[in-house]
């Protein structure tokens, strides 16, 4: 209710700018005035951006598309080359959250052995967090000549992204406890003196499942119970979606997984620039922008596509 309600008040709130703007226009028009040209011109494309996002999101009708996200990124093989580009990628949504005003917090971190990460998962608070970023499920692909390696050779690396839905209480999914194990230990991570000396660190497995979740990069072992038991519920949730899913695309004919098998997109820096969705065909020259949070179009071109799919 309070999306809808929030959903109604902005498009009253464009609507009142469309009369005020046109008002305005009128009198300048009628008046011979020039001077309020610019502005009215600024007024109006700034219009026209709200009704064009608002009209997108009407695309977003999907059950959990209004709800916040938690995303994870783990590094394929290939060592330090991969870890790095998961850092990178890791980098790139916290940077999109940012820009659409999305707040993000990091609940798990793995580090690299030598760089960049080996797993990381994030939460994205914020109306429709994972309606855009389910198009980001899938294997992501990085060319470019390696920062790590002395004669510079050119080097590809791979990285995972699992997006789920934030659970909303215990209306989505009911974690049986004979069904979880629970385990608390020291954490192994960058976190200081207390979190290192304390089991503050907590492993909840979901036993039918064989599902894992870890979290410790918070100091109280309370605190971070209730995230892993969060992100387990979202994981439950995200697999139930994936069996309805195989099996409407059972019943289709056709089957594409969000595993290790499926490259969604290539991140090309060498030997030219490029980036490439390879679902729905987008293609930018800029993939700096890009790894530096610039996914709207991107994520735009796979949300039309899957509705013409």
């Amino acid at each position: 209710m309070a999306q809808i309600k929030k959903s109604v008040t902005t498009w009253r709130e464009l609507d009142r700018k469309c009369s005020d703007l046109l008002g305005l226009v009128e009198m300048a028009l009628s008046e011979g005035d020039k001077s309020l040209e610019a502005e009215s011109i600024r007024e109006a494309a700034e219009i026209e951006r709200g009704i064009e996002e608002m009209e997108f999101r009407e695309t977003l009708g999907g059950e959990y598309d209004m709800r916040d996200a938690i995303l994870a990124v783990h590094a394929g093989a290939g060592g330090t080359e991969s870890q790095d580009w998961a850092e990178m990628l890791l980098r790139m949504y916290l940077r999109w959250a940012e820009k659409r005003g999305y707040e993000a917090e990091v609940i798990e971190s793995s580090p690299g052995d030598e760089a960049g990460i080996k797993s990381a998962l994030v939460e994205i608070r914020g109306d429709y967090a994972y309606g855009y970023l389910k198009s980001e499920r899938g294997v992501h692909r990085l060319v470019r000549l390696s920062p790590f390696d002395a004669d510079h050779a050119r080097h590809t690396s791979f990285a995972l992204v699992e997006v789920m839905p934030a659970v909303e209480g215990g209306a989505d999914v009911a974690l049986n406890p004979d069904d979880l194990k629970i385990e608390t230990f020291r954490s192994s991570g960058p976190g200081g003196q207390h979190m290192q000396k304390t089991s503050s660190a907590v492993r909840v497995t979901h036993l039918p499942t064989g599902i894992v979740v870890i979290c410790q990069n918070e100091r109280s072992q309370t605190r971070n119970k209730e995230t892993a038991l969060r992100v387990l519920a979202s994981r439950l949730l995200d697999l139930e979606m994936e069996k309805k899913a195989e099996e409407q695309a059972r019943l289709k004919g056709e089957h594409v997984s969000a595993g290790w098998g499926n490259q969604i997109r290539s991140y090309v820096l060498h030997p030219y620039k490029m980036v490439k969705d390879h679902r729905t065909g987008y293609e930018t020259s800029d993939p700096e922008s890009v790894l530096d949070g610039e996914l709207d179009e991107a994520v735009k071109a796979y949300l039309k596509w899957t509705l013409e799919s």
